[in-house]
């Protein structure tokens, strides 16, 4: 007999299988990722496999340690499949939907994009992407899912080049694959996005507008795809919830402000209720979940699905990006809370909850199509076996004890070490420190704004005290023990400022780059460079060509793409052949600019 574990990865595999037959399917799981979006890809697809509505997940401890909420009784856990410990093992999250609240706790908040946010939001986006909202969120997020694409497939070609072979897309040659992944990861990054924040994606997509996600057919093609897209998603998202959340903080501020010196207390709080809808149900609708479901997972996200049959693993994350020591899915979730007494009612928003983390939380979902086999919470008293998790009383009497604990400062100094440490491994920018050293190399005076496009998300490490995150905000790097450091009221922050001081401070020692990096650095960047043009110029319509615009990059022909880089890097290295380059390119420019 098969155990779970097998069963398990045969569903995952299953579905990796077919989820991009079909523009149905396709479109199906970009909806269920949208909504647990801090989750990474195998994640995901094990959620969509088991829970497709699925909006809040957690594990068992998260939600009743960090949301003082029991999992009710006949739950079925999510299985996740965790390789993070050498060999893979099952762990289980339980949807918002399989919890109770303990009396007076409110339940999790859920961000949710209104017709308010609308102004806020798309100037945050603009600010961060440098692409306007003048034309609407749809147009934004469009033109803003093509850059993210272009980046992700510039910085992973290679790797997704490796692994086409028995996909669809072995027929093709390197240019028309970067095409076909760029134009499919695209239009899933849109339709993700538009979908996670209401805007019907259905009625701007036709399934014509999905017809390069076919040719991604193996698992290890889907599983490229879906990283690709989850990882992308998830930080435009997280910008978009951060601005929300800052939104309706401001929001409740200026309503606490307007009600002080007001006479119309209430009895039970003493403030008058400041609920925008305070005859909305507390349990949260569809759409507003997936806000803390990161912290939810707790634990180190799985890898990828699996190889394709030819022995080639899926195309890795960036090194330091989603591993163990990085923050829990969710972990920078705090929010505002609406408020829901044990009897439905509502009560007011309080301001102490707005950072408050929240949870993976999600929908009730549509079942599992495996039969039966996820850990169920059971009774003692239904069929006489021993209760796997303990029993409704019992978790709500341990939540309560654990409530009247003082609990220990869990925040202390943050020591230097530990900076620098964060400082080297914890950009979360594939190859970060080849390029800082190259940066650096220039003398520029904008050292602290090349850090913050660097650095950026959240990372976090295991230390000797325990847990260490980071969060990479527009004043600087938060830092705070445990795993969440957005909203951590006792964060330390160090100014972009400082950090890009600190990081000139250990080039100088030695310290910040191996030797091999630093001698590496200036080849590194001519490879990236003559990339980048090389696509430029491959790109060029009939007519740019005709007029003959940078001809000595299109001449350059190598054994392939990379030969042909090589052979355009060498270029940029020699001094006499770098004048005419930059003549041509310069040349383009200005037609650009003029729009000949």
């Amino acid at each position: 007999m098969a155990s779970k574990l097998q069963n398990y990865t045969e569903l995952a595999n299953r579905t990796t299988a077919r989820i991009t037959g079909s523009y149905q399917e396709w479109t199906a799981f970009l909806a269920t990722a949208g909504r647990v979006y801090k989750y990474p890809f195998p994640e995901q697809l094990m959620i969509y496999a088991q829970r497709p509505e699925a909006t809040a997940c957690a594990e068992y401890d998260f939600w009743n340690r960090r949301m003082r909420r029991y999992v009710r009784r006949n739950s079925e856990g999510i299985a996740l499949i965790d390789n993070s410990g050498g060999r893979p093992v099952l762990r289980y999250v339980f949807d918002v939907s399989d919890t109770g609240s303990v009396a007076h706790e409110p339940p999790p908040y859920l961000w949710k994009y209104e017709d308010e946010h609308r102004d806020t939001v798309t100037a945050a986006l603009e600010n961060r992407y440098g692409v306007s909202g003048a034309h609407g969120l749809a147009e934004q997020f469009e033109t803003i899912a093509a850059q993210l694409a272009t980046d992700y497939w510039n910085e992973h070609q290679r790797d997704i080049l490796g692994i086409v072979d028995g996909s669809f897309l072995e027929e093709y040659d390197d240019f028309n694959i970067g095409a076909a992944f760029r134009n499919a990861a695209t239009v899933s990054i849109t339709y993700t996005l538009m979908s996670r924040c209401g805007l019907e994606p259905q009625e701007y997509f036709q399934h014509e507008d999905f017809m390069s996600v076919f040719d991604f057919n193996t698992r290890a093609t889907v599983s490229a795809l879906g990283m690709a897209v989850s990882q992308t998603t998830e930080q435009v998202l997280r910008q978009i919830e951060v601005t929300i959340k800052k939104y309706e903080r401001e929001k409740l501020a200026e309503r606490s402000a307007e009600h002080e010196g007001r006479t119309d207390l209430q009895p039970e709080r003493g403030l008058s209720d400041s609920r925008p809808d305070a005859g909305r149900a507390a349990e949260p609708g569809p759409g507003q979940v997936r806000e803390d479901a990161e912290e939810v997972s707790g634990g180190t996200p799985s890898r990828a699905v699996g190889d394709d049959g030819g022995g080639r693993d899926a195309v890795p994350s960036p090194a330091g990006d989603r591993g163990r020591g990085q923050r829990e899915a969710g972990t920078d979730d705090a929010g505002t809370v609406e408020s829901g007494g044990s009897d439905g009612g509502t009560e007011e928003q309080r301001p102490a909850a707005v950072d408050r983390s929240d949870e993976h939380l999600q929908d009730p979902g549509g079942g599992s199509d495996f039969g039966g086999a996820g850990v169920r919470i059971t009774s003692v008293e239904e069929n006489g076996q021993i209760s796997l998790f303990p029993s409704e009383q019992e978790q709500i009497e341990s939540i309560n004890e654990a409530e009247s604990v003082n609990e220990t400062p869990s925040a202390f100094a943050i020591s230097q070490d530990e900076i620098d440490h964060i400082l080297r491994v914890g950009s979360n920018t594939e190859n970060a420190r080849m390029k800082i050293v190259a940066e650096y190399s220039k003398h520029a005076m904008d050292y602290a704004d090349i850090l913050k496009s660097m650095y950026h998300g959240g990372y976090g490490i295991e230390t000797g005290s325990g847990m260490l995150s980071a969060w990479y905000a527009e004043d600087g790097i938060h830092l705070a023990r445990g795993i969440e450091a957005e909203y951590a009221a006792d964060a330390q922050v160090i100014s972009w400022v400082d950090a890009a001081r600190r990081v000139s401070e250990l080039l100088d020692e030695g310290r910040f780059a191996t030797n091999v990096e630093i001698a590496e650095a200036p080849g590194f960047e001519r490879r990236e460079l003559a990339q980048a043009l090389l696509y430029l110029a491959r790109d060029l319509g009939d007519e740019a060509r005709e007029q003959g615009y940078l001809s000595t990059i299109r001449t350059i022909s190598g054994k392939g793409f990379d030969d042909d880089r090589d052979q355009l890097a060498a270029l940029l290295a020699d001094s006499e052949a770098r004048g005419p380059l930059i003549a041509e390119y310069r040349q383009f420019m200005v037609a650009w600019r003029a729009d000949a």
